[in-house]
């Protein structure tokens, strides 16, 4: 099967998420200028440089009470920082209950009863029991084309790591177990990793 994608693919659902998978899921968190915390799952997250570390997600829809994107986007053209929090499979049921769309304003740590704590280089939140968390400073922030495609890019300036997941000096994801997005409702869970050696 080829299609163009302005053409259509003629399916009964859209298998581009199916086709990039799995995806990381940055859970952000943020605060609006009012010190009210916010908190999103985005599927389109990745880290996308080591020195100095930087991550970056994109927003590709919008809310009616914000003007043309959503809160996670709002609060950091606002503030300029946002917290990164790692999702672990212990987590699904809490993530998905914050990918509601809530009223402007409205504490989704709260709404899904999730333990919070401050981060420590930004005025932010972040996800308490969290496996790793990412503290970020607003580098830019990227229209592409479509109605509502932004990517956020930040600046890593803490990085919060549990210490239940730092065995002999590594971060062993298998510890936590990080949920990834597929396509569809789909989702999945990382349990056994191999080593490979480059050439």
């Amino acid at each position: 099967m080829f299609y163009r994608p302005e053409d259509g693919h003629g399916l009964p659902h859209d298998p581009f998420g199916a086709i990039v998978a799995p995806r990381p899921i940055g859970w952000i968190s943020t605060r609006d200028g009012a010190g009210r915390d916010n908190l999103a799952p985005y599927s389109f997250f990745n880290a996308v440089a080591y020195e100095p570390p930087q991550v970056m997600f994109a927003s590709t829809s919008t809310k009616p009470d914000r003007d043309g994107t959503k809160d996670s986007v709002a609060n950091i053209r606002d503030t300029g920082v946002f917290c990164v929090n790692i999702v672990e499979e212990a987590a699904t049921n809490a993530m998905n209950a914050t990918s509601a769309p809530a009223p402007c304003g409205e504490d989704e740590f709260a709404l899904a009863g999730i333990g919070r704590t401050p981060c420590e280089t930004i005025a932010c939140s972040r996800v308490a029991d969290a496996p790793a968390a990412l503290e970020c400073r607003l580098t830019r922030i990227l229209r592409l084309p479509g109605a509502a495609n932004l990517v956020v890019f930040g600046a890593v300036t803490g990085i919060h790591l549990r210490e239940d997941c730092l065995i002999e000096g590594r971060f062993d994801v298998t510890r936590f177990r990080p949920l990834a997005r597929l396509g569809y409702r789909d989702y999945a869970v990382v349990g056994e990793i191999f080593e490979l050696q480059r050439p």
